[in-house]
Protein backbone atom coordinates (compact mmCIF):
# COMPACT_ATOMS: atom_id res chain seq x y z
CA UNK A 1 0.00 0.00 0.00
CA UNK A 2 1.35 3.65 -1.16
CA UNK A 3 0.56 7.14 0.17
CA UNK A 4 0.44 9.89 -1.12
CA UNK A 5 2.61 12.42 0.57
CA UNK A 6 3.33 15.46 -0.65
CA UNK A 7 7.11 15.99 -1.51
CA UNK A 8 9.60 18.09 0.53
CA UNK A 9 11.39 20.11 -2.01
CA UNK A 10 14.84 19.24 -2.68
CA UNK A 11 17.30 21.97 -0.71
CA UNK A 12 19.58 22.15 -3.50
CA UNK A 13 16.70 23.60 -5.62
CA UNK A 14 15.40 25.91 -3.33
CA UNK A 15 16.78 29.47 -3.84
CA UNK A 16 19.06 30.56 -1.59
CA UNK A 17 18.42 34.07 0.46
CA UNK A 18 22.34 34.12 1.03
CA UNK A 19 25.80 34.04 -0.88
CA UNK A 20 29.42 33.68 -0.26
CA UNK A 21 32.05 36.20 -0.29
CA UNK A 22 35.44 34.86 -1.07
CA UNK A 23 38.60 34.92 0.66
CA UNK A 24 41.41 37.14 -0.50
CA UNK A 25 44.14 34.82 -2.78
CA UNK A 26 46.98 36.48 -0.24
CA UNK A 27 47.23 35.71 3.48
CA UNK A 28 46.62 37.91 6.23
CA UNK A 29 49.17 40.27 7.05
CA UNK A 30 49.30 40.28 10.72
CA UNK A 31 50.95 43.23 12.85
CA UNK A 32 51.38 44.67 16.10
CA UNK A 33 48.29 46.63 16.96
CA UNK A 34 48.95 50.40 17.82
CA UNK A 35 48.06 50.43 21.62
CA UNK A 36 45.56 52.62 23.99
CA UNK A 37 47.98 54.32 25.75
CA UNK A 38 48.06 57.51 24.72
CA UNK A 39 46.51 59.50 21.23
CA UNK A 40 48.77 59.28 18.45
CA UNK A 41 48.68 63.13 16.47
CA UNK A 42 49.08 61.35 13.46
CA UNK A 43 46.05 59.49 13.86
CA UNK A 44 42.54 60.31 13.65
CA UNK A 45 39.97 60.33 16.79
CA UNK A 46 36.37 61.00 17.58
CA UNK A 47 32.80 59.94 17.43
CA UNK A 48 30.44 59.12 14.54
CA UNK A 49 26.87 59.94 15.02
CA UNK A 50 24.32 57.77 13.59
CA UNK A 51 21.49 57.82 12.12
CA UNK A 52 20.00 53.83 10.99
CA UNK A 53 16.21 53.73 9.68
CA UNK A 54 14.57 50.44 9.23
CA UNK A 55 14.15 49.45 6.49
CA UNK A 56 12.44 45.59 6.57
CA UNK A 57 11.03 44.77 10.31
CA UNK A 58 13.59 44.32 12.55
CA UNK A 59 14.01 41.77 15.51
CA UNK A 60 17.18 41.98 17.80
CA UNK A 61 15.71 38.61 20.81
CA UNK A 62 16.85 39.50 23.85
CA UNK A 63 16.33 35.50 24.75
CA UNK A 64 13.46 36.65 26.55
CA UNK A 65 9.76 35.39 25.79
CA UNK A 66 7.21 37.16 28.58
CA UNK A 67 3.23 37.80 28.22
CA UNK A 68 2.31 39.97 25.45
CA UNK A 69 -0.21 42.08 28.89
CA UNK A 70 3.66 42.48 30.05
CA UNK A 71 4.54 44.94 27.36
CA UNK A 72 1.14 46.18 26.64
CA UNK A 73 -0.03 44.18 24.19
CA UNK A 74 -3.19 42.22 25.39
CA UNK A 75 -4.46 40.54 21.85
CA UNK A 76 -0.95 38.25 21.90
CA UNK A 77 -0.64 35.54 24.77
CA UNK A 78 3.34 35.17 24.37
CA UNK A 79 6.09 37.20 22.56
CA UNK A 80 9.73 37.22 22.30
CA UNK A 81 11.28 40.60 23.06
CA UNK A 82 13.67 42.78 22.22
CA UNK A 83 15.43 45.67 24.78
CA UNK A 84 13.04 48.59 25.53
CA UNK A 85 14.09 50.69 28.01
CA UNK A 86 11.54 52.68 30.73
CA UNK A 87 11.05 55.00 28.49
CA UNK A 88 9.16 52.29 26.34
CA UNK A 89 11.85 52.82 23.63
CA UNK A 90 13.02 50.08 21.64
CA UNK A 91 16.84 49.44 21.64
CA UNK A 92 19.63 47.93 19.66
CA UNK A 93 22.41 46.84 21.82
CA UNK A 94 26.12 47.92 20.92
CA UNK A 95 27.66 44.34 20.71
CA UNK A 96 24.88 43.41 17.80
CA UNK A 97 25.67 46.74 15.81
CA UNK A 98 29.22 45.36 16.53
CA UNK A 99 28.80 41.97 15.19
CA UNK A 100 27.19 42.60 11.60
CA UNK A 101 29.76 45.43 11.29
CA UNK A 102 32.89 43.78 12.09
CA UNK A 103 31.55 40.77 9.71
CA UNK A 104 31.91 42.99 6.61
CA UNK A 105 34.76 45.00 7.57
CA UNK A 106 36.59 41.34 7.73
CA UNK A 107 35.02 40.68 4.14
CA UNK A 108 36.29 43.77 2.14
CA UNK A 109 40.05 43.41 4.03
CA UNK A 110 42.52 40.89 4.08
CA UNK A 111 41.62 39.58 7.75
CA UNK A 112 41.07 36.40 9.69
CA UNK A 113 37.25 35.05 10.75
CA UNK A 114 36.56 36.53 14.29
CA UNK A 115 34.56 33.03 15.47
CA UNK A 116 34.38 29.98 14.32
CA UNK A 117 32.43 26.71 14.89
CA UNK A 118 34.56 24.03 16.37
CA UNK A 119 32.82 21.66 14.48
CA UNK A 120 33.75 22.94 10.68
CA UNK A 121 37.28 23.79 11.98
CA UNK A 122 39.34 21.84 10.13
CA UNK A 123 37.89 23.19 6.86
CA UNK A 124 38.68 26.49 7.33
CA UNK A 125 41.93 27.59 5.66
CA UNK A 126 44.87 27.61 8.36
CA UNK A 127 45.25 31.30 7.89
CA UNK A 128 42.16 32.55 8.34
CA UNK A 129 41.40 30.76 12.06
CA UNK A 130 41.08 33.58 14.51
CA UNK A 131 44.12 35.93 15.44
CA UNK A 132 45.15 34.69 19.08
CA UNK A 133 48.29 36.20 19.81
CA UNK A 134 47.96 40.18 20.53
CA UNK A 135 50.94 41.33 19.11
CA UNK A 136 50.33 39.51 15.68
CA UNK A 137 46.40 40.86 14.38
CA UNK A 138 44.84 41.23 11.20
CA UNK A 139 43.35 44.68 9.58
CA UNK A 140 39.74 43.92 11.46
CA UNK A 141 41.14 42.51 14.51
CA UNK A 142 43.29 45.44 15.31
CA UNK A 143 39.95 47.88 14.63
CA UNK A 144 37.67 45.97 16.35
CA UNK A 145 39.71 43.42 19.20
CA UNK A 146 40.81 40.12 19.31
CA UNK A 147 41.65 38.13 22.43
CA UNK A 148 43.20 40.07 25.04
CA UNK A 149 43.03 43.29 22.50
CA UNK A 150 40.06 45.45 23.37
CA UNK A 151 40.08 47.57 20.00
CA UNK A 152 39.72 50.97 18.82
CA UNK A 153 36.16 51.09 18.33
CA UNK A 154 33.21 51.44 21.22
CA UNK A 155 29.61 50.99 19.98
CA UNK A 156 26.53 52.51 22.22
CA UNK A 157 23.63 50.94 21.98
CA UNK A 158 21.62 52.47 19.25
CA UNK A 159 17.94 54.09 20.76
CA UNK A 160 14.67 54.22 18.78
CA UNK A 161 13.59 57.62 18.18
CA UNK A 162 10.18 56.94 18.98
CA UNK A 163 8.23 54.98 22.04
CA UNK A 164 6.63 51.84 21.09
CA UNK A 165 6.85 49.18 19.08
CA UNK A 166 4.78 47.16 16.62
CA UNK A 167 4.41 42.81 16.84
CA UNK A 168 5.61 40.42 13.89
CA UNK A 169 4.94 36.73 13.30
CA UNK A 170 8.00 35.12 12.47
CA UNK A 171 7.81 31.79 10.14
CA UNK A 172 9.84 28.79 12.44
CA UNK A 173 13.36 29.24 10.96
CA UNK A 174 15.90 26.04 9.80
CA UNK A 175 19.33 25.81 11.57
CA UNK A 176 22.36 26.31 8.72
CA UNK A 177 22.67 22.87 7.21
CA UNK A 178 26.17 23.49 5.42
CA UNK A 179 26.37 19.62 5.23
CA UNK A 180 23.52 19.59 2.99
CA UNK A 181 24.41 22.63 0.48
CA UNK A 182 27.05 22.33 -1.83
CA UNK A 183 28.08 26.24 -2.10
CA UNK A 184 29.03 25.90 1.34
CA UNK A 185 32.51 24.06 0.32
CA UNK A 186 34.61 24.79 -2.67
CA UNK A 187 37.83 21.64 -3.08
CA UNK A 188 37.13 20.92 0.89
CA UNK A 189 37.51 23.78 2.51
CA UNK A 190 34.49 26.77 3.23
CA UNK A 191 34.08 28.87 0.36
CA UNK A 192 34.09 32.16 2.03
CA UNK A 193 32.09 34.55 4.83
CA UNK A 194 28.24 34.01 4.60
CA UNK A 195 25.82 37.13 4.33
CA UNK A 196 22.17 37.19 3.47
CA UNK A 197 20.60 38.82 0.55
CA UNK A 198 18.56 42.21 1.28
CA UNK A 199 14.77 42.19 -0.26
CA UNK A 200 12.23 44.49 -0.77
CA UNK A 201 9.93 43.14 2.65
CA UNK A 202 10.09 40.71 5.41
CA UNK A 203 8.06 37.93 5.40
CA UNK A 204 5.09 37.48 7.85
CA UNK A 205 2.98 34.83 8.48
CA UNK A 206 0.79 36.40 10.18
CA UNK A 207 -0.65 35.88 13.89
CA UNK A 208 -2.11 32.17 13.24
CA UNK A 209 0.76 30.79 12.14
CA UNK A 210 3.91 32.47 12.92
CA UNK A 211 6.06 33.15 16.40
CA UNK A 212 5.02 36.79 17.60
CA UNK A 213 7.98 38.96 18.45
CA UNK A 214 8.75 42.69 19.46
CA UNK A 215 9.63 44.46 16.54
CA UNK A 216 10.67 47.54 15.34
CA UNK A 217 8.70 48.57 11.60
CA UNK A 218 9.73 49.85 8.70
CA UNK A 219 10.54 53.38 9.11
CA UNK A 220 11.68 53.42 12.67
CA UNK A 221 14.77 55.05 13.27
CA UNK A 222 17.61 54.93 15.44
CA UNK A 223 20.26 56.96 16.48
CA UNK A 224 23.75 56.14 18.05
CA UNK A 225 27.29 57.24 18.72
CA UNK A 226 30.82 55.35 17.50
CA UNK A 227 33.60 56.19 19.26
CA UNK A 228 36.73 55.73 17.31
CA UNK A 229 40.24 56.38 18.62
CA UNK A 230 44.01 56.00 16.84
CA UNK A 231 42.48 54.97 13.81
CA UNK A 232 44.63 55.48 10.12
CA UNK A 233 42.54 57.07 7.81
CA UNK A 234 41.55 53.73 5.53
CA UNK A 235 40.97 52.20 8.34
CA UNK A 236 38.45 54.81 9.13
CA UNK A 237 37.47 54.83 5.56
CA UNK A 238 36.86 51.16 5.01
CA UNK A 239 33.92 51.83 7.85
CA UNK A 240 32.36 54.68 6.63
CA UNK A 241 31.93 52.40 3.28
CA UNK A 242 30.80 49.78 5.48
CA UNK A 243 28.06 52.17 6.73
CA UNK A 244 26.91 52.70 3.29
CA UNK A 245 28.95 56.16 2.74
CA UNK A 246 30.31 55.21 -0.60
CA UNK A 247 28.08 56.41 -3.61
CA UNK A 248 29.84 53.64 -5.66
CA UNK A 249 29.01 50.86 -3.56
CA UNK A 250 25.68 50.96 -1.72
CA UNK A 251 25.38 48.83 1.53
CA UNK A 252 22.68 48.60 3.90
CA UNK A 253 23.46 46.64 6.97
CA UNK A 254 21.99 43.53 8.03
CA UNK A 255 21.07 42.89 11.85
CA UNK A 256 19.04 40.72 14.06
CA UNK A 257 17.30 38.14 13.98
CA UNK A 258 15.27 36.91 10.53
CA UNK A 259 17.99 37.52 7.93
CA UNK A 260 16.77 34.43 5.62
CA UNK A 261 12.86 35.88 5.25
CA UNK A 262 14.34 39.54 4.64
CA UNK A 263 14.15 41.31 8.29
CA UNK A 264 16.74 43.77 9.51
CA UNK A 265 17.34 45.92 6.83
CA UNK A 266 19.01 49.20 7.93
CA UNK A 267 20.70 52.24 5.72
CA UNK A 268 22.94 54.32 7.78
CA UNK A 269 23.19 57.99 7.58
CA UNK A 270 26.23 60.12 9.24
CA UNK A 271 24.70 62.89 10.93
CA UNK A 272 28.26 64.21 11.83
CA UNK A 273 31.75 63.73 13.30
CA UNK A 274 33.25 65.36 16.30
CA UNK A 275 37.03 64.74 15.79
CA UNK A 276 38.75 67.21 18.60
CA UNK A 277 41.43 69.00 16.52
CA UNK A 278 43.46 69.66 19.93
CA UNK A 279 43.53 66.73 22.04
CA UNK A 280 45.14 68.77 24.98
CA UNK A 281 42.87 71.66 24.29
CA UNK A 282 39.72 69.17 24.80
CA UNK A 283 40.66 67.88 27.60
CA UNK A 284 41.14 70.70 29.82
CA UNK A 285 37.73 72.35 28.78
CA UNK A 286 33.77 70.84 28.67
CA UNK A 287 32.99 72.81 25.85
CA UNK A 288 33.81 71.54 21.95
CA UNK A 289 35.17 74.24 19.74
CA UNK A 290 33.46 74.88 16.49
CA UNK A 291 36.46 73.09 14.67
CA UNK A 292 35.97 70.35 16.16
CA UNK A 293 32.43 69.30 14.88
CA UNK A 294 32.41 68.18 11.07
CA UNK A 295 28.52 68.63 9.18
CA UNK A 296 27.32 69.50 5.65
CA UNK A 297 29.89 70.06 2.94
CA UNK A 298 33.00 69.61 5.58
CA UNK A 299 31.39 66.65 6.90
CA UNK A 300 31.09 64.85 3.05
CA UNK A 301 34.38 65.82 1.99
CA UNK A 302 36.30 64.93 5.06
CA UNK A 303 34.34 61.09 4.63
CA UNK A 304 34.87 61.25 0.85
CA UNK A 305 38.49 61.65 1.54
CA UNK A 306 39.05 58.94 3.60
CA UNK A 307 37.48 56.34 1.39
CA UNK A 308 39.52 57.24 -1.34
CA UNK A 309 42.27 56.04 1.22
CA UNK A 310 40.46 53.27 1.98
CA UNK A 311 40.42 52.21 -1.60
CA UNK A 312 44.12 52.84 -2.41
CA UNK A 313 45.48 51.19 0.79
CA UNK A 314 42.94 48.44 2.41
CA UNK A 315 40.31 47.70 0.60
CA UNK A 316 40.14 44.42 -0.96
CA UNK A 317 38.10 45.33 -4.54
CA UNK A 318 37.05 41.61 -5.76
CA UNK A 319 35.54 41.04 -2.26
CA UNK A 320 34.48 44.58 -1.87
CA UNK A 321 32.55 43.86 -5.10
CA UNK A 322 31.06 40.68 -3.95
CA UNK A 323 30.08 42.08 -0.64
CA UNK A 324 28.15 44.79 -2.88
CA UNK A 325 26.22 42.53 -4.66
CA UNK A 326 24.53 40.68 -1.64
CA UNK A 327 24.38 43.81 0.69
CA UNK A 328 23.02 46.64 -1.75
CA UNK A 329 20.32 48.65 -1.42
CA UNK A 330 17.66 49.80 -2.40
CA UNK A 331 16.97 46.13 -3.76
CA UNK A 332 14.00 45.09 -5.84
CA UNK A 333 14.97 41.25 -4.63
CA UNK A 334 12.00 39.49 -3.50
CA UNK A 335 12.08 37.29 -0.26
CA UNK A 336 12.24 33.39 -0.72
CA UNK A 337 9.32 31.49 -0.33
CA UNK A 338 8.57 27.77 0.84
CA UNK A 339 11.48 26.70 2.87
CA UNK A 340 13.49 29.17 5.39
Amino acid sequence: MTTNRPQRPNPELAPKPYQFVSFPKERPKLQCPVGHHKYFSDRLHGTLYLKLKVQTSLHVSTGVVVMGSDIGNNRISLIKTMIQGVDQKLSIGGTSLKGCIRSAYEAITNSTLAVITSKYKSQIPPERLPCRNKEQLCPASRVFGALDWQGLLDFNDAKCEKIGFTAGFMPSLYRPRPEQRSAYFVRGLVAGRKFYYHTIRAIDKGQNAGIPVQQAAREYTFTTQLHFKNLLPEELGTLLIILGQDPKYPIALKVGGGKPIGMGTMTVSVEKIEQPQNLKQRYSSYQLSESDELTGEKLQKFIQQNIKIAHSRLIQKPQLEELTTILRYPTDREPPAGMY
